[in-house]
């Protein structure tokens, strides 16, 4: 499998700078923007040059290495030398040398004519650097820009500083990622004994792969006697035939510096139970159960005005609907915008607030497990204004639901039913009161009929008392069952009310909180994701929510 072009590797970063604006700090996407823009400027100088720099601490013997390599004292013959207070640099085939050499901010330039290696026509420029531990700032400032800029990486010691902490932790080790373009070279081995010789280079070797550089190589070397110059003088050729460096080093400053992003983290998995939680919390918040209850109440109260007995149903209708009361309806009505009407609920109170509150921030808390501050942050200012919608948004999925408390059919047959009872009754007493009341107007009182051949305790009775009576105890025992039915069906209808109220806040809960919430889960994933394709690597992330 190829590895990854420097324009994948670009375009990755540069997502993933974008993805984590705000997420991450503003120092690393700056860090990114600078990579990018060096990035764009070296891509579009010349790519027939390979660029070569020389970097190490006082006395190391950078600029007699660099006379050794071109074979001619060029590092002294600047007034200012040979404290190497400005770069110089060497330059093999000039012909579109001079922006690159511009980009660098190199002045002090000497053209080479003799070939750098036999039989090879190379364009090359090897950079003397100023000393990096130099006690004036700005010698060090130029050291620590172009060892960002250059191409390839020769770091020179001496056997008397190889082992500084200084050199390894300021400025070896923050490059670590750049072993393939780095080269060691311990300089002035004719200053130590032959057989001290092999144990330095092992003992620097160590520091070096401390430092991160395990497979960098390790050249000892002598300026001065000229030990090892060829071998240096290969390795750089090596480098400057094959015209990789500058895209190696572009590929290693892009993973160097996704790497640093990568704390952003991936984020968890978010439990079923947790999205639960947060609906119930909300549910509770909206006063579902309240609502719920109205709902039976309301059943109860319009089922006992229609089926009730008719001389004391009337009282029920003295007393306000509970569904009424909260504004609400009690199935859906086409004709009622709930964006526009609103329950008559009371506001949610301290508790509810604080109840709700704790559902989203605990949601939130889930959501963000696995990632950095951040983009955890993000997650809970997301939180944060869903917890500001909220009272608004619940409220509208309340008067948008339809809570099922309609009329059932058993009303108008149980209140016929009732009526008829009312009217046995009423005729019942009237046919009573007949011998009474015509006598005094002068008529003749009728014969009052009696129940005959029912074989039951009724025979004897006089008909009229019969209807009374009957219809009095019919009345009362339809009273009786209607509200029996209703309380039954009224329960039932509480609980699909309640189903369907949490459904509404569960869609409520989703769209203002889970969904936004998400979203920032999502793009975590694909800042991962982003990063991940800029270290050059193909790996997945895991924790779909």
């Amino acid at each position: 499998m190829s590895e990854p072009t420097v324009d994948a590797l670009l375009g990755a970063l540069s997502e993933a700078a974008e993805l984590g604006a705000g997420r991450v700090p503003e120092d690393e996407l700056e860090a990114v923007r600078r990579i990018v823009a060096s990035a764009a400027e070296r891509r579009a100088l010349s790519s027939e040059h390979t660029v070569v720099g020389f970097f190490g601490a006082t006395g190391s013997g950078k600029s007699s290495l660099m006379n050794a390599l071109v074979g001619e004292p060029i590092a002294t013959t600047h007034v200012r030398r040979p404290t190497t207070s400005v770069p110089l640099a060497a330059v093999w085939n000039p012909r579109g040398a001079s922006a690159l050499l511009d980009w660098l901010q190199v002045s002090d330039r000497r053209i080479v004519e003799r070939p750098f290696a036999e039989g090879q026509d190379l364009s090359l420029i090897v950079l003397d650097l100023p000393d990096f531990d130099s006690v004036a700032l700005e010698h060090r400032a130029i050291a620590e820009r172009l060892a960002g800029q250059v191409d390839v990486l020769v770091w020179v010691v001496d056997p008397q500083k190889y082992a500084d902490a200084v050199i390894h932790r300021d400025f070896i080790a923050p490059l670590a990622s750049h072993a393939a373009v780095t080269t060691a070279v311990l300089n002035q081995v004719d200053r130590l004994p032959e057989a001290e010789v092999g144990r330095v280079v092992e003992s620097l070797r160590g520091l070096l792969r401390r430092d991160g550089l395990g497979d960098v190589l390790v050249l000892p070397v002598s300026a001065t006697t000229g030990a090892g110059v060829d071998d240096l003088r290969r390795v750089i050729a090596r480098f400057a035939a094959e015209r990789k460096a500058a895209s190696q080093r572009l590929a290693a400053d892009i993973r160097s510096v996704a790497g640093r992003l990568e704390a952003a983290g991936v984020p968890g998995r978010v439990r079923a139970a947790d999205t639960q939680s947060l609906e119930r919390g909300l549910a509770a918040a909206a006063n579902v159960d309240a609502v719920a209850n109205a709902v039976a109440g309301s059943y109860r109260k319009r089922a006992g005005q229609v089926t009730g007995w008719p001389l004391t149903s009337w009282v029920l209708r003295l007393a306000p609907d509970p569904l009424r009361r909260l504004h609400l309806s009690p199935g859906r009505d086409a004709r009622r915008d709930a964006e526009v009407h609103r329950t008559s609920l009371p506001p949610m109170s301290a508790a509810q607030r604080a109840q709700a509150g704790t559902a989203v921030r605990s949601y939130a808390d889930a959501a963000a497990a696995g990632l950095g501050e951040g983009w955890s942050a993000a997650i809970h200012e997301h939180a944060a204004v869903a917890l500001e919608s909220l009272p608004s948004e619940l409220d509208r999925a309340v008067a948008r639901t339809d809570l099922g408390a309609r009329a059932s059919w058993w009303w108008p047959l149980l209140g016929a039913l009732q009526w008829l009872a009312l009217i046995a009754a009423v005729l019942g007493g009237v046919w009573l009161l007949l011998p009474v009341l015509l006598p005094l107007w002068g008529m003749v009182a009728p014969v009052i009929p009696q129940v005959e051949g029912t074989a039951t305790w009724l025979d004897g009775w006089p008909i009229p008392l019969a209807l009374l009576i009957g219809g009095l105890l019919l009345g009362v025992v339809l009273g009786v069952v209607g509200a029996i039915i209703g309380g039954a069906v009224g329960a039932a209808r509480r609980s699909r009310a309640r189903r369907r109220l949490r459904k509404q806040v569960g869609a409520v809960a989703r769209e203002v909180v889970v969904l936004p919430i998400e979203g920032e889960r999502e793009r975590a994933r694909e800042f991962a994701v982003a990063i991940a394709r800029a270290q050059g690597s193909r790996k997945r992330t895991s924790g779909v929510g």
